[in-house]
């Protein structure tokens, strides 16, 4: 009777490692998904708020530059400053692209990847 009760624990065994692995493969799954539909509908949604304020920007830059331009009696005079000024601005960032830009965005990037980890931990296990 021995021989045979050890071939079924074996077996119940085996077939809960074999859930056991099925349920983790699942749940891999569907981790992946959710952190893709995330990542997509945010990207998403921050392409639809920059597609507008692209568009407020440049009719928002015309509007200074005509304005400027019929102040200063020939339209294009307003361009070229609209033009300065921008060149002026990418000129700073470029100098300045580490602190504005850089440092603060891999700060971000950082942060959400370390939240996301933190938020995986089963809090019995620590």
């Amino acid at each position: 009777m021995e021989p045979n009760a050890t071939t079924n624990e074996n077996l119940n065994l085996y077939e809960k490692a074999e859930n056991y692995t099925k349920t983790s493969f699942e749940l891999i799954k569907l981790k992946t998904v959710s952190s893709s539909a995330d990542a997509l509908s945010t990207l998403t949604s921050r392409i639809a708020v920059g597609a507008v304020v692209a568009f407020f920007t440049l009719f928002l830059n015309i509007g200074l530059s005509l304005w400027i331009g019929s102040e200063l009696g020939q339209y294009y005079y307003g361009f070229f400053i609209m033009a300065l000024v921008y060149l002026i601005a990418a000129i700073v960032l470029h100098k300045m692209q580490h602190k504005l830009i850089k440092t603060p965005i891999g700060n971000m990037i950082i942060s959400s990847i370390l939240k996301d980890e933190n938020t995986e931990i089963d809090p019995d296990l620590k």
